[in-house]
């Protein structure tokens, strides 16, 4: 009777349930990578209980750059955001969770690692105001055009997620 109990307890979370998460992008930049940070970054968002829907590493285009950062590119610091982002691969990672963008926004910290609080990602690896560990969505409007922009719809997956009953009640949806 309890092995039955908690199979339909499993199965409460279906791949419809997955669908409904809200998704956010994440790049883990080039300084990143060659600081060997990528498991502990990735560890963050892993332990807060944001699910994993897609990961690649990359190396950006100027082009892909352009469009990224269009929104910067009046600014006198765009070339050296275009240079740091072109100087080597990159992780781009797509997250799902409940509030998934604002969740990911906390756990990376103030955009500026030395005013970033200790415990965040830029926190704890960042000195740099530019090289700060990772570019994270800044809505979810925003984070669905990052995401297409990086990632095939067959490159992302839904998945029943076994400890969904561990990070969400029932009501949270």
């Amino acid at each position: 009777m309890i092995i039955i109990v908690l199979l339909c307890k499993i199965k409460i979370f279906t791949c419809k349930t997955i669908d409904m998460l809200e998704r956010t992008l994440v790049i883990l930049k080039p300084g990143t990578i060659q600081r060997s940070l990528i498991g502990d970054v990735i560890n963050r968002f892993e332990k807060k209980g944001l699910l994993l829907s897609g990961m690649k590493m990359v190396w950006l285009s100027d082009e892909i750059v352009n469009e990224h950062y269009a929104h910067l590119k009046d600014r006198p610091f765009f070339q050296r955001i275009k240079n740091a982002m072109t100087s080597g691969p990159v992780i781009v990672c797509c997250w799902k969770g409940k509030d998934a963008v604002r969740v990911v926004r906390l756990i990376t910290g103030s955009t500026n690692g030395r005013e970033a609080l200790p415990g965040t990602i830029r926190g704890d690896y960042s000195m740099s105001m530019q090289e700060n560990i990772v570019h994270a969505s800044d809505s979810p409007e925003t984070a669905e055009i990052e995401i297409k922009r990086f990632f095939k719809s067959e490159e992302l997956y839904d998945y029943e997620a076994v400890l969904m009953s561990n990070l969400y009640a029932h009501d949270e949806y």
